[in-house]
């Protein structure tokens, strides 16, 4: 989305609505940023009458009309919202001369962002993929064949062809969040014992997680044992991946699933 806001930023003004701060229950956390144009918006700061009136407020300094840099709302009755907290909206008109500067803002917004490695770019990766392009991540996403990538993702998704795949592991910034769906058991294997081989070396993976079922975990206990991994080690993969309690097999479905889950990591991490 922000590569279209600095899109059409090059052809028109807009004014940046962004949480600067809040306090108690709020619809977005601070960070959170519209871009208001003259006749379209790009991203949201919660929606209801707070993003309503922030859209005026907006609109009418595009118009050139003044105001002050930030300004606070409380989420009470006047508002005729019932949160309760309150939010300090930032209002910055901005053209295409800002758009270097917006650009070094968001990546360092980004630098801040949690790290997802997925090995595996079949149908469950894919559908993954498009979810978690949506989200606030760095994700790097790495398979053995050649020409398995589409073209024209977000420019914080890298694409990495490893071969074998499992080298990769080597490479992966510390506190990586890995995701293992390859279409080969034989590289799910090879991927999961270099990651417990770096986690017995630099313990720095927060989160190993492998695709398939019970079964499949099963096997591979057996033969992650054989290598010489230990009971301890073999805990830190989590096999099945995916929050509980959705049992469709869709890719699209197991996408959400383990999206989800992932979110559940991030929050107890911070």
């Amino acid at each position: 989305m922000f590569d279209q806001f600095l899109k059409n930023l090059a052809q028109s003004d807009a004014v940046l609505v962004t949480v600067q701060s809040h306090r108690g229950s709020v619809p977005r956390e601070s960070g959170a940023w519209m871009a208001v144009f003259a006749d379209q918006v790009l991203g949201t700061i919660g929606g209801g009458h707070l993003e309503w009136q922030a859209l005026q407020e907006a609109r009418s300094r595009l118009q050139g009309h003044g105001g002050q840099p930030v300004v606070r709302y409380a989420l009470g009755p006047s508002l005729g919202q019932c949160c309760g907290g309150e939010v300090h909206l930032g209002f910055e008109r901005v053209s295409a001369s800002d758009a270097a500067a917006l650009a070094k803002r968001v990546e360092q917004q980004r630098a801040a962002w949690p790290r997802v490695a997925l090995f595996g770019g079949g149908h469950v990766g894919r559908a993954l993929v498009g979810v978690l392009r949506t989200l606030p991540l760095r994700l790097q996403w790495i398979d053995s064949r050649d020409e398995i990538f589409p073209p024209d993702l977000a420019d914080h998704v890298a694409c990495e062809h490893s071969q074998p795949v499992q080298a990769a592991v080597a490479g992966l910034p510390a506190g990586a969040h890995v995701l293992v769906m390859s279409f080969s058991h034989a590289e799910d294997l090879d991927v999961v014992a270099a990651c417990l081989q770096r986690q017995r070396r630099q313990g720095d993976l927060p989160f190993i997680g492998l695709i398939g079922s019970r079964t499949k975990w099963t096997v591979f206990g057996q033969r992650l044992r054989q290598r010489g991994f230990t009971e301890a080690e073999l805990a830190q993969v989590t096999c099945p991946i995916g929050v509980p309690g959705i049992p469709g097999k869709a890719p699209e479905v197991i996408a959400v699933a383990v999206a989800a889950q992932l979110l559940q990591v991030f929050e107890k991490i911070n």
